[in-house]
């Protein structure tokens, strides 16, 4: 009998984001396709009664959930520095560097590994994006992980190629991706939905968490120019960090205010609806590791733009438009153009939305998780 713990900490985490739904969908599929004998077990920080009964009704399946005796934050420092790692023994996955690495005896105690998982290579390419605490918090941890981890996840190859100049973990990387989540499904209520939450019968999307680093500034940005069209800009996803004021970014753009819809955080189903609806699909983003929201927009066949972020380019493989982030005063007027070409164009709203959808079936939770699996036996 073999037991798998899993850092679920990210699925109650004050905002969850991307890391959130991925370690809700991989753990869920870990314990689906768990090898004969073998069972899967959840670690988080201190938490209610209530949180991790709600979890346990998430993640069915799941054998134990072991809780620390620290909050998030306490522990997320615990383990930066190597205390409290006694969860570390046996196999462990991490589902991002928030993991309790430490030095084990791998010749003595076989059974003891543990895998992490970067995301991207933010804290090095553009640290001016997160906060201060966040990128000393990852070099360390990563610093850490090349010490100590048995095994490195990331999502693409190109963020195992940028991570390679940063940090040399060797031949410890393994590329493991994502997929759209599974309780990504439309309302049996569509049109009722649509109304509720005030959607226009047309109009250009943006998801993600509302923090510098997604490029939301630019987006505005072009949606105010003159010669784009006259589209309405929806926004989907929870406040992150740095104060980003939409209407404040709008008004100062020019972009009347009716012409923004600010939804906030929206369930599963809202997302696909609102993704299913969208006109075109912006993501403008200035840095990323995987970029799960394009994938979920190619699921949908809704047409996709994004920046030429490496890892974007990687996933959407030609089912999308692509524009350079290079001289970023002028990133407004290449948004704006590709949202025109996009929209002044059905033949390619119409290969886009094809080729999206062809695209969208190469990402599989199981196939992820079948690799999480094949990865720890192999260490």
């Amino acid at each position: 009998m073999a037991t798998l713990r899993v850092i679920v900490d990210q699925i109650v985490a004050p905002v969850p984001g991307g890391i959130g739904r991925y370690t809700e969908e991989l753990t869920r599929e870990l314990i689906n396709t768990a090898p004969r004998d073998c069972f899967v077990e959840g670690v988080v920080s201190a938490q209610t009664a209530a949180t991790l009964a709600d979890l346990k009704t998430r993640l069915p399946g799941l054998a134990e959930i072991h809780k620390t005796t620290l909050g998030r934050r306490e522990l997320s420092a615990a383990w930066q520095h190597g205390f409290l790692t006694g969860l570390s023994h046996g196999m462990v996955h991490a589902t991002s560097l928030m993991a309790p690495v430490t030095k084990h005896d791998r010749l003595h105690n076989p059974g003891d590994q543990i895998a992490v998982t970067i995301h991207d290579v933010v804290p090095w390419t553009h640290p001016e994006t997160l906060t201060p605490h966040g990128v000393s918090w990852h070099k360390a941890m990563a610093k850490r992980a090349r010490k100590y981890a048995d095994a490195v996840v990331v999502p693409t190859h190109s963020v195992a190629e940028e991570l390679a100049r940063y940090v040399n973990f060797g031949d410890r990387v393994r590329v493991i991706g994502g997929a759209v989540g599974s309780k990504l499904v439309l309302p049996a209520d569509p049109d009722a939905r649509a109304e509720a939450l005030g959607l226009p019968f047309s109009y250009v999307l943006a998801v993600g968490t509302l923090e510098p680093r997604k490029g939301l500034r630019s987006l505005i940005q072009a949606m105010a120019r003159s010669d784009a069209p006259e589209l309405p800009l929806v926004i989907a996803g929870p406040t992150g960090w740095g104060d980003l004021d939409v209407d404040a970014v709008a008004a100062e753009a020019g972009l009347a205010p009716e012409r923004v819809i600010v939804l906030g955080f929206v369930s599963d189903e809202d997302l696909a609806l609102v993704i299913s609806r969208a006109t075109v699909f912006v993501y403008p983003s200035m840095a990323e590791g995987f970029g799960l929201p394009v994938v979920e927009a190619l699921h949908f066949g809704t047409p996709v733009i994004h920046t030429d972020v490496p890892a974007l380019m990687e996933v959407a493989d030609d089912a999308s438009v692509v524009v350079p982030r290079d001289d970023a005063a002028g990133l407004p007027e290449r948004l704006s153009a590709a949202i025109t070409q996009v929209v002044s164009h059905p033949e390619l709203a119409a290969r886009l939305r094809i080729v999206g959808l062809d695209r969208a079936r190469a990402f599989s939770w199981r196939d992820s998780a079948e690799k999480v699996w094949q990865l720890h036996a192999d260490i």
